[in-house]
């Protein structure tokens, strides 16, 4: 699905992610984890083109991704749900749902992603009147993971979705991830929450100073052997 291979990208002079190689693979949810600094968000704005490569190349599908605008990555069939819980605060909720579907190729499936989006999200259809900058936290989340959904991407990005918000929050949107692992799309997720991230995944990545200090299938990952790496101990 994804390959990245020996990717290196960074701020000006300053490089950040060196020599970095990942394979993501199809209808799988792979997470990337570690500390503040590691590149975890550059790789993600690298991906997004938001970030050229310096060095490297990143492959989607066997087509090379490096140089293509990030305003064209939804017609490659990618949408990433970025940290921050970024919502149009002084638009409503479904207004904020049909921007999921801007793209010229997606408006004609908008009364059918609505549908989806109030079955999966029940709270956001309650509030769909409601303007977006006067939901909760954990309600603006749901509805940036909604509006990212609207597309129906088969590369869904995730950045830090569980960050500021309540333990009751955090068991609801990873109950949601769950439901998203049916096979049908390709997720990428970027979360502090080892645990948590490493229990919801198929495979786990983690990034220490820019380059990859380990690459595993969940399901052989030792917590305590990872926490010792996260922290570089």
């Amino acid at each position: 699905m994804l390959k990245i291979e020996n990717l290196r990208a960074g701020y000006g002079a300053i490089n950040v992610l060196w020599d970095v190689s990942l394979n993501i693979e199809k209808g799988k949810l792979t997470t990337i984890i570690g500390p503040n600094g590691a590149g975890k968000t550059t790789l993600l704005r690298a991906i997004m083109g938001l970030l050229p490569a310096s060095a490297g190349q990143i492959i989607l599908d066997n087509k090379i991704l490096n140089g293509t605008p990030t305003w064209k990555m939804g017609d490659t069939g990618v949408t990433m749900i970025p940290e921050g819980r970024m919502v149009f605060r002084d638009m409503s909720v479904e207004e904020n749902l049909i921007m999921g579907v801007f793209g010229l190729a997606h408006r004609a499936h908008c009364k059918a992603r609505l549908e989806q989006a109030w079955a999966m999200f029940p709270r956001l259809h309650e509030r769909r009147r409601q303007l977006a900058g006067s939901l909760s936290g954990g309600e603006a989340q749901m509805l940036a993971m909604a509006r990212g959904l609207m597309s129906d991407p088969s590369l869904l990005i995730i950045d830090e979705p569980s960050l500021g918000l309540a333990p009751l929050v955090v068991n609801e949107l990873f109950t949601i991830l769950e439901r998203l692992k049916d096979g049908t799309r390709t997720i990428i997720l970027v979360e502090q929450n080892t645990a948590r991230a490493v229990g919801v995944a198929d495979h786990v990545y983690l990034l220490q100073s820019g380059k990859v200090a380990l690459s595993q299938p969940a399901s052989e990952v030792n917590l305590e052997h990872l926490h010792a790496l996260y922290f570089a101990r």
